[in-house]
């Protein structure tokens, strides 16, 4: 991911009192923020998430709807084969490839882990197509963990904001760790991501309609 998200100039980094008020709100708002991912179980949302990279989960719940119907495990999506997934999924973009991906992790979570999804990150990220953002998904939404999936919402929120700033999706993931209070921290990366995509879009945020308006350091806020 480029620098493309931030503007201009990355906002200096909220003190601790204004990020607590601003999750306040957050929390207020949408006290249980769920990811749009639909899945019936751990091995779909590593599917679904793997395959919603450069996807939008609207997207990627239509093509999963039915695939996930027939195919919920990995032994069911082996049986299925690569050309039956990608029968499936061929409106996602980069399907050929993410159904190559999808094939072998479930190869490897049957030959390797049993059928089942580790939960260590280092685990999740050895899987084909799984990176760290995928990764910190399914642990923070199936474990519960306060993992922060830094995606293109979070990284134009963050550095417009100052709730998080930071250079590079590592850094502003070690900034949200560092910065936002703990007991935000698990539902964090979700309310951030709905920030993002619905009222601090990128190219005319909706600033008379945010929420955190007052608090917010972004200098080009719209009227």
């Amino acid at each position: 991911m480029r620098g493309q998200g931030i503007d201009n100039a990355m906002a200096k980094q909220l003190d601790y009192h204004t990020i607590r008020e601003i999750f306040t709100r957050f929390q207020a708002s949408e006290p249980e923020p769920k990811g749009e991912l639909e899945h019936v179980n751990v091995y779909t949302l590593v599917v679904a998430v793997a395959l919603s990279a450069q996807a939008t989960d609207a997207g990627v719940n239509k093509a999963t709807r039915e695939l996930f119907k027939i195919a919920d495990t990995p032994a069911k999506m082996l049986a299925l084969g690569e050309e039956g997934v990608i029968e499936h999924i061929k409106t996602i973009g980069l399907y050929r490839n993410k159904a190559k991906n999808v094939i072998k992790l479930s190869q490897i979570l049957v030959d390797q882990y049993g059928g089942e999804v580790p939960n260590s990150r280092a685990a999740l990220e050895s899987l084909p197509g799984v990176g760290r953002k995928t990764a910190n998904v399914v642990l923070n939404m199936w474990w519960g963990h306060p993992a922060q999936a830094v995606d293109t919402h979070i990284f134009r929120v963050g550095n417009r904001s100052g709730i998080c700033p930071g250079k590079d999706v590592v850094a502003v993931e070690r900034a949200i760790e560092d910065n936002i209070p703990a007991d935000f921290q698990r539902h964090a990366h979700h309310w951030l991501i709905l920030h993002g995509r619905y009222t601090c879009v990128a190219r005319k945020p909706k600033c008379n309609a945010c929420l955190i308006r007052d608090l917010c350091e972004f200098e080009d806020k719209t009227p």
